[in-house]
């Protein structure tokens, strides 16, 4: 059911490798899941058959049988299921811990945290994502992988660039694109392509594309990636950008488990890369690593002024023995962020989350958030549930549990915090958000 117009261009762009790309699409979806090294360093034994990705870091194939999103540790962010293939931008990016990066494009957030776990929650992680639903998913998503250095943002690209130009070290540009590369995985990419599809698509992302130009530092590198084949969208988007901006090259890799982009479209671009799925176990996709030349470093932005945290979580911190990060205390609305200390001031921006979500001031009483409990990898009084037992699924549709602490409790399951309980009187009154409940069968 592939559109005919679609499969003659791939035709002519495959040649003889036609037929092994037609044949793919009778192949079992490759599915993956990426390890998080923020919740713990020594992860437990997954019950789960794990093949390691070789492009990507802590990424492991897992079969088609398994259905590791039903484990508790996936609700406690252990790790994230990502499309194998989705998972080569941000390794391409090279980050590293105490830069200050960009992902404009962040929704849903596999790439977001997966940078996230290469910062080590040092530095500052921008995600960017305009759609306000996607955003609303991002935020969740870096929230459960226990990252505390990220702010979350919904912007244009072209308003950001105005207001941090130059100033971020790494940018990743994983673009809204015609989805041919997801034909396979959603039945909507495939309802919805169209070859004016591909021509407004390549039109919006040489804007996106001039906008992480301008929020790029001198000497940074930038990724831009996309999920489909269309030479538009791919090597012609990033000749007619190197057009545009002479300040960028190509930056030559080693990375030979892709396949080289098409270098007839233009010098070096050979050296972008194609993940075709007849050659790789994965879905289509490509990148192109950009430097940008030396030159002169714009100015620093105003930064956020830090708060005072108040004498209610002060009270919480000693009673759990609870111990921040290098960072700073910022009151946001109701609740209580720490944010990493480079955080810009944010008047002005549309923010879903500035930090990592402390908790709320109730009178003398603090709230703790379930960002917080997922965050902590320890507390002084804890619960601690076996993921396979009864406990975990009523703990996670929301029951009480019997237990003995008194007070607020950091609920784990096997090892690995889950969530908050507030015990009294024998009963552990359950504080696991509502919106994440699971029924019990």
């Amino acid at each position: 059911m592939l559109p005919p117009a679609f499969l003659d261009r791939v035709r002519q762009q495959l040649g003889p490798e036609y037929e092994a790309f037609l044949a793919s699409y009778h192949r079992p979806r490759a599915l993956g899941l990426r390890l998080n090294p923020l919740k713990t360093d020594r992860p437990p034994i997954l019950p789960f058959t794990l093949s390691p990705l070789p492009w990507a870091a802590y990424g492991f194939w897992y079969p088609s049988e398994e259905r590791p999103g039903l484990h508790p540790w996936h609700e406690a962010g252990l790790y994230y299921l990502q499309e194998p293939s989705a998972m080569a931008p941000a390794e391409l990016l090279g980050v590293e811990p105490g830069l200050r990066v960009l992902d404009l494009c962040a929704a849903p957030g596999g790439k977001s945290t997966q940078l996230a776990a290469k910062m080590r929650g040092q530095g500052l992680l921008v995600c960017n994502e305009y759609h306000p639903k996607r955003a609303k998913i991002l935020s969740q998503n870096v929230e459960r992988m226990a990252i505390s250095n990220a702010l979350v943002l919904q912007e244009t690209p072209e308003r950001l660039a105005k207001r941090f130009p130059g100033w971020f070290h790494r940018v990743l540009v994983d673009a809204p694109c015609s989805g041919e590369g997801m034909f396979r995985k959603e039945a909507a990419a495939l309802e919805d392509w169209s070859p004016e599809l591909v021509e407004m698509c390549a039109r919006r992302q040489a804007g996106i594309l001039d906008a992480a130009a301008e929020l790029l530092a001198p000497g940074g590198r930038l990724v831009y990636s996309t999920c489909t084949f269309a030479p538009q969208e791919d090597e012609g988007a990033v000749a007619a950008f190197l057009a545009r901006h002479p300040e960028f090259e190509i930056e030559v890799l080693d990375v030979p488990w892709f396949s080289p982009g098409d270098g007839a479209a233009g010098p070096g671009l050979e050296h972008t890369f194609r993940l075709w799925p007849h050659k790789l176990r994965g879905e289509g996709h490509y990148a192109a690593v950009l430097r940008k030349g030396a030159g002169e470093a714009a100015p620093p932005p105003a930064f956020a002024r830090p708060d005072r945290l108040p004498a209610p979580w002060e009270a919480f911190a000693r009673d759990l023995g609870v111990q921040l990060p290098a960072g700073k205390a910022l009151a946001f609305g109701p609740s209580w962020f720490w944010a990493p200390e480079e955080l810009p001031d944010l008047t002005g921006l549309r923010v879903l989350r500035p930090g990592l979500e402390l908790g709320q001031c109730r009178g003398e009483r603090f709230l703790p958030a379930h960002a917080l409990a997922l965050w902590l990898s320890k507390a002084s009084r804890t619960w601690s549930l076996d993921p396979l037992g009864p406990e975990a699924a009523r703990y996670l549709a929301g029951e009480e549990l019997r237990g003995s602490p008194s007070g607020w409790t950091l609920v784990t399951v096997g090892g690995l915090s889950l969530g908050w309980a507030k015990g009294s009187g024998g009963v552990l009154k359950n504080h696991y958000p509502k919106g994440l409940r699971r029924r019990t069968s």
